[in-house]
């Protein structure tokens, strides 16, 4: 069966996410198992940096074959090229225009690797153009394009896997499994840290953009401006314009496990599963690094989530720490009448009223097993762990309404069904942007 027919076949027959149709077509488990001998084709948009340790991670699964690799800067694409084709055998095309990669009727699934900025309008485009998409964390750049991925993804049916890799290994899910078993009793609060030191980032001048990079294609939606070193390549996410600070870097991952691991213990104690929280309040700032950085370096958020009772996620931030918290410098924790469990990205260790050790487990945090389940999920066209609609937006949006509590420095409520903040057109401003600069607005679905 050749790729282009066998898109047509799975389309025709499992429509949709797998469902069984009326007329005699073929189930989800018939589907999945045509697809048990197909190499999932792929495209991957970036080459460098994280976009790097995807391609590598993809070309070395068995089940995946890396067709195209994009990059707007040519100076990354040999170093992808060579490590791809030395895991998978065959050589891929490249290109500095990730259109091309949409366009390719034959590709399965689109990769973004990109700056937070450049993650909703490909995956938008992906899903219109029919392809699944694995997309960097947190999925978007702000809370108007992740409500417009997820609307893409569920309009066009497709598999969309935010790369918020935990989910998927076996450390988290071990710890879920012990919550779920009750040891830790009746949990009220879950805490999510981040205190591992990074380094000023200086306040150099801005200059011109390398021959090598398309810079206005880098800029995208943002507005135009110079080309500045430290606006670019790994510290772009410091800025407004094109990310969402270190809550959106590493925050998003340990917000994510801390509310995995709060709705485990509502799941053991038969209550609902939390969604969204109905009320977010930010302090902090940037008080210790004197240099370019627009986010807080120093930051706590309390979220609340509806409920009797309510429970509470709380978020810290100190990234001029040069210690740990918890003994992780990193992590998530549980906290119940019973006991508490304390998440790192190599453990998990569980302890009684008394301080004593209940429980552990070990694993690391690699995303292999992450990109194993998006595949098998392409295949299954069942929800994969992190999931855009279901885990990997709300995750976002936790991101994106701490740093707007922390912008404007009070309190904000949320509407959990529209995702609006209630009588705050100020807050509601920064939801999106004040406008996507052309050509690269975003995608209506």
């Amino acid at each position: 069966m050749t790729d282009l027919n066998r898109r047509t076949f799975l389309k025709e027959s499992a429509v949709g996410l797998g469902a069984v149709t009326a007329g005699g077509l073929l189930t989800e488990s018939q589907v999945a198992k045509a697809w048990a001998s197909e190499t999932v084709r792929v495209g991957v948009i970036g080459a460098g940096g994280r976009a790097l340790s995807l391609n590598q991670t993809f070309a070395a699964n068995p089940n995946v074959e890396i067709v195209w690799i994009a990059d707007l800067d040519s100076r990354h694409l040999p170093n992808a090229v060579e490590l791809v084709t030395k895991l998978q055998g065959k050589t891929p095309k490249t290109t500095g225009d990730f259109r091309n990669l949409i366009d390719d009727k034959s590709l399965d699934a689109i990769v973004a690797g990109t700056p937070d900025h450049w993650h909703a309008i490909p995956t938008i485009m992906a899903c219109q153009a029919g392809k699944d998409v694995y997309v960097e964390k947190p999925d978007s750049h702000n809370i108007v394009e992740g409500m417009r991925m997820v609307a893409a993804m569920k309009k066009h049916g497709r598999v969309v896997q935010m790369g918020s890799q935990h989910r998927a290994t076996t450390r988290l899910q071990s710890a879920l499994e012990f919550i779920k078993e009750g040891h830790l009793g009746k949990c009220l609060v879950a805490k999510a840290w981040e205190s591992t030191k990074q380094g000023s980032i200086g306040n150099p001048p801005d200059g011109e953009a390398p021959k090598e990079v398309d810079y206005d294609l880098w800029l995208g939606s943002a507005p135009q401006r110079r080309f500045n070193p430290m606006r670019f390549h790994g510290n772009w996410r410091w800025f407004y314009d094109y990310g969402t600070g270190d809550l959106g870097n590493d925050g998003v991952h340990r917000l994510d496990m801390a509310f995995a691991l709060l709705n485990a213990s509502l799941e053991q104690e038969g209550e609902k599963p939390m969604t969204l929280p109905e009320s977010i309040c930010a302090t902090g700032g940037k008080w210790y690094f004197d240099d370019a950085q627009e986010f807080p370096d120093t930051l706590q958020v309390n979220y609340q989530y509806p409920g009797k009772p309510p429970r509470i996620l709380t978020y810290e931030m100190r990234i001029w720490a040069p210690y740990s918290f918890h003994e992780e410098g990193e992590g998530s924790a549980l906290y119940g009448d019973k006991g508490y469990i304390i998440v790192g990205n190599r453990r998990w260790r569980a302890f009684g009223k008394g301080g004593e050790l209940i429980g552990q487990g070990e694993g690391d945090s690699h995303e292999a097993p992450h990109v194993q389940n998006f595949v098998e999920c392409i295949k299954s066209r069942a929800r994969p762990y992190c999931d855009l609609e279901t885990v990997g937006h709300p995750a976002s949006v936790l991101c994106h309404a701490g740093n707007i509590s922390a912008r404007l420095g009070r309190q904000l409520k949320l509407d959990v069904a529209t995702e609006m903040f209630i009588d705050d057109d100020e807050a509601n401003a920064l939801r999106g942007r004040p406008e996507w600069r052309k050509p690269w607005v975003l995608p209506e679905v």
